[in-house]
């Protein structure tokens, strides 16, 4: 598949919609002529990557692009424009929150207040859980 020529613009609206921190600019902080943003993985690594200023529409060249997908960004092209055109962000090795997952502080109150077990908890669904507490709280134990 073929992909638009990357500017600078497009590496900036990558990092944004993945939630990288910007931690210096170009506008006189560091003496830089680059916007640099840090994102934290989830097994402690840190990613660094430098824009160049300005954030415009120039581009980069093929083994400079290839540079910054590989070392810097660490994804692949395809990643990359999922990211930047349909805001879809990498995998990065974050486990998925299942949407009916209990809330760790309901599970500590069931617990450690209610005095349930931690099998009868993981066998309560959400809703099981919260009326649970919400008995508990209203006097009927």
């Amino acid at each position: 598949m073929s992909w638009p020529a990357p500017a600078r613009k497009d590496h900036e609206a990558f990092c944004q919609a993945e939630g990288w921190q910007r931690v210096r600019d170009a506008r006189g902080r560091t003496g830089t002529h680059h916007v640099t943003y840090e994102l934290g993985l989830p097994d402690g690594r840190v990613l660094r990557t430098r824009v160049s200023h300005p954030v415009d529409r120039s581009g980069y060249g093929a083994s400079l692009w290839s540079n910054i997908l590989r070392d810097q960004l660490q994804v692949t092209e395809a990643e990359f424009w999922a990211c930047v055109q349909r805001g879809v962000r990498p995998d990065r090795g974050m486990p998925a929150v299942p949407a009916a997952a209990l809330p760790a502080d309901v599970v500590h109150l069931l617990i450690s207040r209610v005095g349930l077990t931690e099998s009868d908890v993981a066998a309560m669904t959400r809703e099981e859980a919260i009326a649970r507490l919400q008995r508990y709280w209203t006097g009927g134990s």
